[in-house]
């Protein structure tokens, strides 16, 4: 048996030993440079263990809100892990998990009145799909077990987020094990599609206004009222897929409210605890809750995983809460929102950008395609690191290039970093073919 390494006895290099012990996520090993190594960070910065600083454009996997330590949030953490950590929460229940859904049920649609914790956004919406399937067989409507998604849709990579995601890149390796799923590329698309086998659709799935790593794609608004009105008609559950769109990113606290619209269930996660732990939640109607409660057992929703509930996680989630409310930061995202579409107007003639295009805390430039589009595009790289050169942390989804920080940023840090985007793209000369 190896022995362990504990804190007194790492004496070697953590940071080169990651190559040997560590499989990244969303990353060729083979080929990929050493990982940065960070050993703190505050704020909009990351510290890295060779005395770099570099500012988070992408808020870390799109998570972090209130820019990093964040001293309310520690003191949160701080305070709960004096009193709970960890409890089984089949048959238990703690505070931070009651005041948290309490307030979760409070600042979404009204329609939703139940919240089920899980621990991400994957499996937040795989709760979702499970709940929208259950709740057709508890109305003993078995022939439903067919699911609609958009084109280049991302929902997640467990299974049943795979199977509803639209990003082949990512999931193809994997698409044999899927379930039934129908593409629409639009409103007009998803009524023919509901109107030729409604019977058989058990939800629509949706992520509302912006479509994220499937490349940043903006809908208009009215995309989203006629999505609802047209769910609404055929009377099926449309879930909204809130785990990039809630708190604040597109400039209202959750995405449904450009409609507005009220989904059937509603999947949050990434920014739910200010990007400090992980945190799913799955909100639900009372029609969508009330088809499980019976006298007849098997009709119990049969989900759950060890960390449900995780008290650290809600007393943190609660306090960022708290911070979105009292430090204003709806009012700070439309102040981005009006610095960012100032300045995306400057690439708007540059030969090389296809489109500009944002909402809320969220700057997107597209780049002509190449040789490879799409995800696999090989600049996607190269620009990458060029960024990273220079000091920032952005990471092109292929030729799709997005700006997206925590909401703490200044004017002076934004602006800096649309200098280092326009510095870069004419330094690489990166040009159409």
């Amino acid at each position: 048996m190896g022995r362990v390494e504990t804190s007194s006895s790492l004496t070697f290099d953590w940071a080169a030993k990651d190559r040997v012990y560590i499989w990244h996520p969303y990353t060729q090993m083979l080929s990929a440079p050493s990982a940065i190594p960070v050993e703190r960070a505050e704020g909009v910065y990351l510290y890295t263990a060779d005395g770099r600083r570099i500012l988070d454009g992408i808020s870390s996997w799109w998570v972090n809100i209130h820019g990093h330590n964040h001293p309310r949030l520690n003191r949160a953490l701080q305070e709960q892990i004096g009193k709970l950590a960890q409890v089984i929460f089949a048959g238990f229940t703690h505070q931070p998990a009651v005041r948290l859904a309490a307030a979760l049920v409070k600042c979404t649609p009204a329609n939703l009145t139940r919240v089920f914790f899980s621990d991400d956004g994957s499996t937040a919406v795989e709760v979702a799909l499970k709940m929208a399937y259950q709740y057709w067989r508890n109305r003993e409507e078995s022939q439903r077990k067919l699911f609609v998604a958009l084109e280049h849709a991302y929902h997640g990579d467990t299974f049943g987020a795979m199977a509803v995601g639209g990003v082949k890149e990512f999931h193809c390796h994997f698409s044999d094990l899927f379930f039934e799923v129908r593409r629409a590329r639009g409103v007009e698309s998803l009524e023919e599609i509901l109107k030729r086998e409604s019977g058989r659709v058990v939800a629509v799935i949706v992520e509302p206004m912006v479509q994220g790593a499937g490349g940043m794609l903006i809908w208009p608004v009215e995309f989203l009222r006629r999505l609802r009105e047209v769910t609404h008609h055929y009377s099926i559950p449309l879930i909204a897929d809130e785990v990039f769109t809630g708190f604040g990113r597109t400039g209202k606290m959750f995405a449904c409210e450009h409609g507005p619209i009220e989904p059937d269930l509603m999947c949050l996660s990434k920014g739910l605890t200010g990007g400090y732990l992980p945190l799913g939640a799955t909100l639900a109607s009372e029609e969508i809750y009330g088809s499980f409660l019976s006298e007849d057992h098997t009709r119990t929703f049969f989900h759950g995983h060890s960390f449900t509930a995780n008290a650290l996680s809600c007393a943190v989630a609660l306090e960022s809460l708290a911070l979105f409310h009292e430090e204003r930061r709806l009012e700070r995202v439309a102040q981005l929102e009006q610095l960012f579409r100032e300045r995306l107007d400057h690439f708007r003639d540059a030969s090389i950008v296809r489109e500009t295009r944002g909402i809320g805390a969220l700057a997107v430039l597209e780049l002509e395609p190449q040789k490879q589009a799409g995800y696999l595009d090989e600049r996607s790289a190269v620009l990458g690191q060029a960024f990273l050169d220079r000091g920032v942390l952005l990471r092109p989804l292929g030729n799709v290039l997005y700006f997206l920080p925590p909401y703490v940023i200044t004017d002076d840090e934004a602006h800096w970093v649309f200098d280092v985007i326009e510095e870069v793209l004419e330094s690489l000369h990166v040009s159409p073919p």
